[in-house]
């Protein structure tokens, strides 16, 4: 399949290149038609060919693994005739953004494949919630892609100098990631994130009320996505998109909106957290001890660092938060980390009770 081809030609503006077909060589031979996921729902899925889009059944992907199932933004080998007509295959996967279920078993779910940049919404309709930021972000790094976080609705914050200040506490809890001011309303912002998005694959993300549905729409040039408002009272909204879909941008480059995510649940994401709190491991490299908790330890650097205001008690209080929830949910399959949790919980807390012991010999 050269570059020439009239399915190179009519797949390009969705994402296809010379490594994608490469990948796809083998199932060329059966004669399967490349293609790339669109939209998803109740097993099955509308996948954009050269041809047009089809309507496949995806139950031949194996199904039982949450992590398996074919998602919006992958490329895929589907039959070119049959009724059913399936999916085969999907082509290895670039990036995949996954966050855990609410299941009590440890299971991922992945939301979208292939995305370069991870767009996180974030309403300046409401009060900055940076811990939900942080979550957003820590996925994002370990997916692959690269985040932007975009503030909505900034022309709800009309005094540049308020705005100022929330741009700035938005960028220092997200190091190395552009933060970009947007008003879908009036266009204000939408040429810079437009630049931004103009190639590759981008997935919109953020929770309901965020203003995704309208940058979509902005994004795209049309009304494709339903809009409702916000309620006053929380900023929050209803779910417009249910549905997981990929767009093609008139600009170039292809958007992949979400529905909004009320739980955004870590999934074995301890890079990244890493890279969010990327001050807070930089600072743990020069501590005394390789082990440091970063609480009462002689020589610790992160301590000292937050002792002397440099460090944000907050930004350290929720890198143990995420830190804590992501080894838990990965001790839940396995089994060696959960009993090392358990002997180092049994080991505090008789360490606190002889802390007790020691201050009740004291006061008698």
């Amino acid at each position: 399949m050269t570059s020439s081809s009239p399915v190179f030609t009519a797949l390009a503006p969705y994402g296809w290149d010379d490594a994608w077909a490469d990948a796809f060589t083998p199932y060329e031979s059966e004669g399967l038609l490349p293609g790339r996921v669109v939209r998803v729902d109740r097993g099955q899925c509308d996948v954009v060919t050269a041809g047009g889009v089809l309507r496949a059944d995806t139950a031949f992907v194996t199904p039982h693994d949450p992590l398996r199932v074919v998602c919006t933004g992958d490329w895929v080998a589907v039959e070119p005739g049959g009724n059913p007509r399936y999916v085969r295959t999907y082509l290895p996967r670039r990036t995949a953004f996954v966050r855990s279920t609410s299941s009590k078993r440890s299971e991922g779910q992945i939301l979208a494949a292939n995305v370069d940049h991870a767009v996180v919404a974030v309403s300046l309709a409401v009060e900055l919630d940076l811990g939900r930021v942080e979550r957003f972000l820590a996925l994002a790094w370990e997916s692959g892609a690269q985040p932007v976080v975009v503030l909505t609705k900034a022309d709800l914050v009309p005094d540049p100098v308020v705005l100022a200040h929330l741009v700035q506490d938005v960028e220092t809890t997200a190091p190395g990631v552009p933060v970009l001011t947007v008003s879908a309303l009036h266009g204000d912002g939408l040429d810079v994130l437009v630049s931004l998005v103009g190639s590759g694959t981008s997935v919109l993300l953020g929770q309901s009320g965020a203003g995704k549905s309208t940058l979509a729409n902005a994004l795209v040039g049309d009304d494709v996505m339903d809009v409702r408002a916000a309620r006053d009272v929380d900023g929050k909204g209803r779910h417009t998109t249910t549905t997981r879909n990929l767009l093609p941008l008139p600009s170039g480059g292809v958007l992949i909106d979400t529905p909004g995510l009320r739980g955004v649940g870590l999934f074995d994401a301890e890079s990244g957290v890493g890279q969010v709190f990327s001050e807070i491991e930089e600072l743990a490299g020069q501590c005394r001890f390789h082990d440091c908790v970063h609480e009462s330890e002689p020589g610790c650097a992160v301590r000292a660092a937050v002792d002397s205001g440099d460090l944000p008690v907050r930004r350290l209080d929720s890198y143990r938060k995420l830190m804590r929830e992501n080894q838990w949910i990965v001790a839940k399959t396995d089994a060696r980390l959960r009993s090392e949790i358990r002997k180092d919980w049994k080991r505090k807390g008789a360490e606190g009770r002889a802390a007790m012991e020691a201050k009740r010999g004291r006061w008698k």
